[in-house]
């Protein structure tokens, strides 16, 4: 009994799929030359097999002229390398936010006046305060660094100049958890180093 099921489910699909194959019967077969030719000639009894166009030949693979050899771009400076300046003001930012406020942008014009007319290369460190996840406030301050350097860059300071940093919230300017501590935590804050 168990083979004669079997037996049955195997020959159920083969049934349908033949029958997918074969089309429907009441439907002719249709052909590229199925119309009668233009002339009055009775058609053709047998349809033409259509033809393939040949496939077009592989285009000639010519080798790149080799680059002039370049000079390695210098590796970043390290933050070691920098240093406080009471020049450059510390700029601050809302909760969970990267845009630059009013009252934060006259602090950067001045910066970027400061800057215009020294050689120093900067480096912006951007800073949240605790709440969120490490890797959340990493990209938060990584996005105030670079927003606060598109903001100099646009003021004429060199991009070639400025670095951006992240420290999300591992460095803290204030530790208390209170609203007023992590506003000073919300920040870009600078440090300049000689230009070689």
């Amino acid at each position: 009994m168990a083979h004669r099921r079997g037996s049955a489910l195997l020959v159920g699909p083969v049934l349908v799929l033949s029958l997918f194959l074969a089309g429907c019967p009441k439907r002719p077969a249709t052909t590229a030359a199925s119309a009668p030719a233009p002339t009055g000639a009775p058609a053709p009894t047998a349809a033409a097999p259509p033809t393939t166009p040949a496939p077009a030949p592989a285009p000639a693979i010519t080798p790149a002229p080799a680059a002039p050899p370049t000079a390695a771009p210098a590796p970043p400076p390290r933050p070691a390398e920098f240093r406080e300046t009471d020049n450059l003001k510390d700029i601050h930012f809302d909760f969970d936010k990267y845009d630059i406020r009013p009252g934060d942008a006259k602090i950067l014009d001045t910066n970027a006046a400061w800057l215009k007319t020294n050689t120093d290369l900067v480096l912006i460190e951007g800073h949240c305060d605790e709440r969120g996840t490490n890797e959340y406030n990493l990209v938060l301050g990584e996005h105030r660094a670079r927003a606060t350097a598109n903001y100099l860059i646009g003021q004429g300071v060199e991009a070639k100049r400025i670095t951006t940093l992240s420290y999300g919230e591992e460095r803290p300017f204030c530790a208390e958890r209170a609203e007023a501590c992590w506003a000073q935590n919300r920040r870009s804050h600078f440090l300049v180093r000689r230009k070689s």
